[in-house]
């Protein structure tokens, strides 16, 4: 690993030093102060690069390819990027449905002394179908293909994915496996203090169905927790459009059950959101998937707990929360 080469690079360095201070005639002390090297690491989405925060602290460099405001479905890796992926010492991705360029990037790092970390290796993928509604089945079944990749919105396995994380940082630095262990199971305890706060919020709410102005990514979050959930859209593909039959049913869905809120996505703008919004009177409000963050919430320094932490406050909203 290139931190190994650094690290002997360091022993190298005081070795020299020691000798030299040894043969000296000059009775001064000399304290040569030890050099720590960081593992860089580079993540694809924000979840792992939070995730690898919690983890690593101080002991990582983590950088997220994904400029701030950026969609996420749209990316694809520049020259650059893959470049700063080459000379990291971990890669971290979610898996080939969520980064379909994955693959490319990885044949082009090979022979490169860089771990690649797969996040979701273990999580029982749902087909992209299962996590949408189909009260419209006939309409845009081209876009209904695939596994749905967003398996960080259920806090039960983005707990898997901390496992996965963990484990390729101890691979890559086992020096520190203690300290990266002790970080993972108290992060993962905070995960499952979120589950059970979902958990326990969705036993008492009026409604157990969340309108979705956007592209749903939420589906292994609804099935967790019991919910249903309906949505124009058909598929994650930022340039899928809705037909107008499918805004229309949504509208008398929400105008028939006096549902208050249509939720709408990140990053994207929330044009049919508005429209059922017009229609319906309805608020609405950011259901946020955290594929991504914008500028103004880096500078805020938000986290993965505190984003889904307002999700859920707003979900109290939506669905009636009742004390």
């Amino acid at each position: 690993m290139k931190r190994f080469k650094s690290y002997m690079l360091v022993l190298l360095i005081i070795t020299i030093l020691t000798f030299t201070v040894g043969c000296s005639k000059n009775t001064d002390e000399i304290i040569v102060e030890p050099i720590t090297t960081k593992i860089q690491v580079v993540t694809s989405l924000f979840p792992q690069y939070d995730f690898v925060r919690e983890i690593g602290k101080d002991r990582v460099e983590v950088s997220l390819l994904l400029p701030p405001g950026v969609e996420s479905h749209s990316y694809d890796p520049t020259p650059r990027d893959v470049v700063n992926i080459q000379k990291a010492d971990v890669f971290i991705y979610t898996g080939e449905y969520m980064e379909p360029w994955a693959h490319r990037v990885i044949d082009i790092t090979k022979g490169e002394e860089v771990l690649i970390v797969e996040s979701g290796k273990g999580v029982d993928l749902m087909e992209e179908e299962d996590a949408h509604d189909h009260d419209n089945e006939e309409e845009e079944d081209d876009h209904n293909s695939g596994k749905d990749p967003h398996i960080w919105v259920d806090p039960v396995y983005a707990q898997i994915m901390v496992d996965n994380i963990l484990e390729g940082l101890v691979m890559a630095d086992p020096e520190n496996e203690s300290f990266y262990k002790e970080n993972a199971e108290a992060y993962k305890e905070r995960l499952n203090q979120l589950h059970n706060k979902f958990t326990e919020t969705f036993q008492k709410t009026k409604h157990n169905t969340i309108m979705y102005g956007g592209h749903f990514a939420f589906g292994y979050f609804t099935k967790r927790y019991d919910l249903e959930h309906i949505s124009p859209y058909s598929g994650f593909a930022p340039d899928a459009e809705p037909t107008p039959q499918r805004i229309s049913d949504l509208i008398k869905t929400i105008n028939n059950t006096g549902i208050k809120v249509i939720y709408y996505e990140e990053l994207i703008d929330p044009k049919v959101a508005r429209v059922i919004s017009e229609q319906t009177g309805a608020e609405m409000m950011l259901l946020h998937a955290v594929h991504n963050i914008s500028k103004d919430e880096l500078e805020a320094e938000v986290s993965y707990i505190s984003i889904m932490e307002d999700n859920l406050e707003k979900l109290k909203i939506g669905l009636g929360y009742r004390e």
